[in-house]
């Protein structure tokens, strides 16, 4: 099975390559970058910000182990620089009893007592030459040491310098993180905010019934006024001619007493 799996896979690779030419290893580039775009887009962001704060946490152990190398250097240092100011001291006391020496070899004219005896002038060139070539061995190696304890001391200052800066980017990247999750924490507000569906029927209902009375009352206070203008005009007015009596009963005298009738009856 494994094997079919394998000549299937090769046999569509050389197809691909038929196909694409050259441009094969651009589509596969192209298509693992979507997919890596595509799976990361699908990850929650808190997952995201809690991830990095783990990864700064992590910076942790490196800045310790840092540490303790840079304090060890420094006992080191310290203590490379007590062997040379100890050196120093005994090359300052080799070098005057060497200068004794040479003075010694002056004034006894060849003939010095040393331990109890006289040495002769060519004991003493010997002696002189040994201890003169012992001085300049211990210079160099003085010499030698002063250099790698500057050496030391340059990369000591450096290493320090680097772990300042990575306490400081630590810190800093704690401080983007937080602003991170509390930016994140604004947005997911919002969307919670914006997310909320309000049930507002009831308060439409109380609306519509307060419209609805609004109107009744403008209808009935409509309704007032025309009753109000209807019982004005039957209203007896009050300028009418003081004899209408008598002016109807000479109308109704003047004419016949059929008269009125035929003419309704026309």
């Amino acid at each position: 099975m494994l094997k079919k799996l394998l000549i299937g896979g090769a046999a569509l690779a050389a197809v691909a390559g038929v196909v694409l030419g050259t441009d094969l290893l651009s589509y596969v580039r192209t298509s693992a970058r979507k997919v890596r775009s595509e799976v990361k887009a699908t990850i929650p962001l808190d997952f995201e910000i809690e991830r990095a704060r783990e990864m700064v946490g992590r910076l942790v152990p490196d800045i310790q182990e840092n540490m303790h190398l840079i304090a060890q250097e420094e006992v080191e240092v310290e203590e490379l620089q007590g062997e040379l100011t100890k050196a120093g001291k005994n090359l300052e006391t080799e070098r005057q009893q060497l200068l004794s020496l040479r003075s010694d070899l002056d004034n006894g004219q060849g003939k010095v007592r040393y331990a109890g005896r006289k040495a002769t002038g060519d004991e003493m060139r010997a002696e002189l030459n040994h201890r003169f070539e012992h001085f300049k061995t211990a210079e160099a190696t003085i010499g030698a040491k002063r250099k790698m304890l500057e050496a030391r001391e340059k990369t000591l200052s450096a290493a320090r310098q680097k772990l300042e800066g990575m306490l400081g980017a630590k810190r800093d990247l704690e401080v983007q993180v937080q602003n991170l999750e509390a930016r994140l924490k604004m947005v997911q507000a919002v969307q919670t905010t914006s997310q909320f569906h309000f049930d507002d029927s009831q308060l439409s209902r109380c609306k519509k019934l307060v419209q609805d009375l609004r109107k009744h009352l403008d209808v009935a206070e409509r309704m007032m006024e025309q009753d109000g203008r209807l019982f004005d005009n039957l209203s007896i007015e009050p300028d009418a001619p003081e004899d209408i009596a008598e002016q109807i009963d000479q109308y109704f005298r003047a004419k016949p007493a059929g008269g009125a009738a035929e003419q309704a009856a026309l």
